[in-house]
């Protein structure tokens, strides 16, 4: 996986999002002193109890007191953002239809952009079309702009996520999940083009692109300033939590899973004392995202890349290793997407979690990804919607799909099962403990791999909430430090959380940024189209 010459993780995020600031007036400086002052409080309060009571003795006592204080909070969350009706017997979450339902909207809009343009799009990777001076303003090429992307999504939803959705569902979420994946391609589209259409590239030649941006600008267009303002300022507020949720607890709460896995589970140092890593993992976050530390993210940026080779190559051995399961593999796939048994939900059932996993992995219809897609050189923005096209396909197509193959494949589906019907669920432990099977020594590998995923993920997320936070409370010291110490809080949270309270409070927060977002894409679709009409009439052969 290609990066920009140069850049580093943290420096590429940095330059993708500088000017998204707005100044805010005074009333909310001093609400942002206020709160920051009160959350080092809160923070030290916590301190000074661990360190002179005996609670961190006891097995899984600090763990458990955490997890019970947040999980008030997160069933809130959760019962908003997934708000369900009952169809057929079954619990349908609004927010998993209202993403499908744009998504095969797009696909037909767009006439399967999804299908015709895959060609168009590698050519544009690949550099078939770059014409010296052609390029447009921006940072970055369209390979180095995918590569970014992917970068974000390519990781413990891969891993982790592919690994509940198969415990919940069976096999038969595989297929929904492809699904998910071949027309979340067409929602990319969508919002990728609109982030270069209405980017801001700066007089340093810095560019700053994305939901908030397009939601304000291009409703205001529309003569909607007031709603545009009003949808920016929700995606903003979606996107801090969906950098608490998905990006941190999430990628945190799976790197303690792992390391518990290969340390000696029961007999580990960490076992029961989840808070003790996370307060490690926290200081190094910290380092980075507080300190400004960039060595570690250098190192990051380039074992990234690597760990999601590595990690592809050994799902490609483990499949040739038994090539001769794979047309049952498939069988049990189709099957299960319609006919499941044992099943909670039926097919309705499984529907719903082959979706909702998909979502999570490539966030089409977020509007994440156009932030790191705005910063490509382009004269043109629907080329980086032909690009785009390419990432939930990588994702979700492909890598995914692997990690379920693997899954099947070795029978360790069935053992996920019986965990989540006993109340329990694994992830990614689960997924290493599959790969192990076949390669015996692949658990130490992946382990080093979800850290680095986990660490890049949330050094990632964690700009993308403050600059969200800042867009909500202004800029300023004492504004940002406030953000960054609760974003470090919530790595020990995640890692004191029971995995199911995670993936539900981790999903409500990435689904939750999708309402505003595609708000904005019906809108704005018209005019995405009459670009891509204009486009095709003149597209280079």
């Amino acid at each position: 996986m290609g990066r920009p010459k140069g850049k580093t993780l943290v420096t590429l995020v940095e330059s993708v999002m500088t000017g998204l600031e707005v100044r805010k007036s005074n009333v909310w400086g001093r609400m942002a002193n206020k709160m920051g002052r009160c959350l080092m409080a809160w923070l030290l309060a916590v301190g000074v109890l661990v360190m002179s009571s005996s609670a961190w003795a006891s097995e899984g006592a600090l763990d458990k007191a955490i997890s019970d204080a947040i999980a008030p909070f997160v069933d809130v969350v959760v019962s908003i953002v997934f708000y369900s009706v009952t169809i057929g017997g079954v619990s349908v979450p609004l927010i998993v239809v209202w993403l499908v339902v744009a998504a095969a909207f797009f696909t037909l809009y767009f006439r399967f952009i999804n299908i015709h343009g895959f060609k168009h799009a590698i050519g544009l990777v690949t550099g078939k079309y770059d014409k010296a001076g052609q390029q447009g303003s921006g940072e970055v090429t369209h390979f180095q702009a995918l590569a970014t992307a992917l970068s974000g999504t390519v990781g413990l939803g891969n891993i982790a996520g592919v690994a509940v959705a198969i415990s919940y569902g069976g096999p038969g979420a595989t297929f929904w999940m492809i699904l998910a994946g071949l027309l979340g391609m067409s929602s990319k589209f969508v919002e990728c083009t609109l982030g270069v259409k209405y980017r801001t590239v700066h007089p340093d030649g810095s560019v700053s692109g994305g939901p908030m941006f397009y939601l304000s600008k291009g409703l205001d267009e529309r003569g909607m300033r007031h709603f545009g303002l009003a949808l920016a300022g929700f995606f903003a507020l979606c996107c801090v939590l969906g950098a608490l949720g998905g990006g941190n607890l999430f990628q945190a709460n799976q790197a303690y899973d792992v390391i518990i896995g290969i340390s000696g589970h029961e007999n580990s140092v960490f076992a029961h004392r989840g808070w003790l890593f996370g307060v490690l993992l926290a200081g190094v976050v910290g380092m980075v995202i507080i300190g400004g530390i960039k060595r570690i993210a250098r190192v990051t940026e380039k074992l990234v890349p690597a760990m999601a080779i590595l990690y592809v190559v050994t799902a490609v051995y483990i499949l040739l290793a038994n090539v001769g399961q794979i047309p049952d593999a498939f069988e049990l796939i189709l099957v299960g997407a319609f006919s499941p048994e044992g099943v909670t939900g039926g097919a309705i059932g499984v529907m719903i979690q082959g979706f909702k996993r998909a979502a999570f992995s490539n966030e089409a219809g977020i509007g994440s990804a156009s932030i790191a897609h705005s910063a490509v050189k382009t004269k043109e923005p629907v080329t980086e919607g032909f690009v785009s096209l390419l990432e939930p396909f990588i994702d979700t197509v492909v890598i995914c799909t692997m990690t379920a193959l693997v899954l099947i494949i070795t029978g360790f589906y069935e053992q996920g099962a019986a965990l989540a019907a006993s109340g329990e669920l694994s992830g990614a432990q689960l997924t290493s403990d599959a790969f192990a099977s076949t390669v015996s020594w692949f658990p130490y590998v992946l382990a080093l791999a979800v850290m680095m995923f986990a660490f890049s993920t949330m050094i990632s997320w964690s700009y993308y909430g403050l600059k969200a936070w800042t867009y909500l409370f202004g800029r300023g010291a004492a504004t940002e430090l406030t953000f960054k110490l609760l974003f470090c809080a919530f790595v020990i949270i995640g890692c004191t959380m029971d995995l199911s309270q995670v993936v539900n409070f981790s999903d409500s927060a990435i689904f939750a940024m999708s309402i505003a977002n595609l708000i904005g894409l019906y809108i704005l679709a018209p005019s995405v189209r009459r670009d891509l009409e204009v486009y095709l009439a003149s597209r280079p052969k």
